[in-house]
C-alpha cells in the first residue's frame, strides 16, 4: 500500500476518535518527589530507549512571544482535519500540564507523555505550556529562564517528533496562547486494522 493509501486511510480515521473516561493520563506511581537521576533511572529501565529525547534539543529555541498564536501540520495532513483542530473541534483525550516544570522535566514528561498516548491509541491532545510573562505564570525551579521560554521550546519540539501529525495554539476556553492542540498519528495496530478493513471492502 502505498504512502498516499495510508494517509487517506489516516484521514478517513481522525473524525473517529472516542474520548477516554478521564481527559488526564496519571503519571506513573512512584515519580513525585523523584531527583532528575531517579527519574532518568526510571526512564530507561522502563522504555529502554532515549530516542526521542535525542531529537529535542535543550538549547534554547527561537524565542516566541508569550501571546503568539502558532501551529504546523505535516504534508498529507488535509486543509480540513487541520482546520478542525485549530478550532478546537476534536475530542481531547488527553492533557498534559507542562506549567511547573523546567525545560529539561518538560521534555521529558513530553516524550513520555506522548509515547504513552500513541501507545493506547490516543490521537487528540491538550499540551499546556502557559506563556511564561512573568512570576506569576513562571516555576521557581525555572531559574533564569527567559520570556515565553517553554513555550518556545515546546513548539520548536513538536514538530521533531514523528508521532506529531499537526498542533495549533488552543482556543480560548482550552488556554489560548498558553497551550497547544496536538494531533497524533495513529498507531501501529490500528493501521493494520485500518488495511484490513480496507481489504475486506475492496474484497
Amino acid at each position: 500500500m502505498s504512502d498516499n493509501d495510508e494517509r487517506s486511510l489516516f484521514l478517513q480515521e481522525v473524525a473517529d476518535v472516542k474520548p477516554i473516561r478521564h481527559d488526564r493520563i496519571s503519571p506513573q506511581p512512584g515519580t513525585a518527589g523523584a531527583s532528575e537521576a531517579q527519574l532518568a533511572r526510571r526512564h530507561a529501565a522502563t522504555h529502554g530507549t532515549s530516542d526521542e529525547l535525542d531529537l529535542l534539543s535543550l538549547d534554547p529555541a527561537p524565542a516566541l512571544d508569550p501571546h503568539a498564536i502558532v501551529g504546523f501540520k505535516r504534508d498529507g495532513v488535509q486543509e480540513g482535519v487541520y482546520k478542525k483542530l485549530r478550532l478546537g473541534k476534536y475530542v481531547l483525550q488527553g492533557s498534559l500540564d507542562l506549567r511547573r516544570h523546567s525545560v529539561p522535566e518538560a521534555r521529558r514528561a513530553l516524550v513520555d507523555f506522548l509515547r504513552d498516548c500513541e501507545r493506547r491509541d490516543i490521537r487528540c491532545l491538550l499540551i499546556l505550556h502557559g506563556r511564561g510573562e512573568g512570576p506569576a505564570q513562571s516555576a521557581p525551579s525555572l531559574e533564569g529562564a527567559k520570556r515565553g521560554r517553554l513555550k518556545s521550546q515546546i513548539s520548536a519540539w513538536l514538530p521533531c517528533l514523528p508521532s506529531v501529525m499537526a498542533a495549533h495554539s488552543a482556543q480560548p476556553h482550552h488556554g489560548g496562547s498558553g497551550a497547544l492542540y496536538v494531533l497524533l498519528r495513529k498507531s501501529e495496530q490500528k493501521k493494520a486494522q485500518n488495511r484490513e478493513r480496507h481489504q475486506q471492502r475492496l474484497g
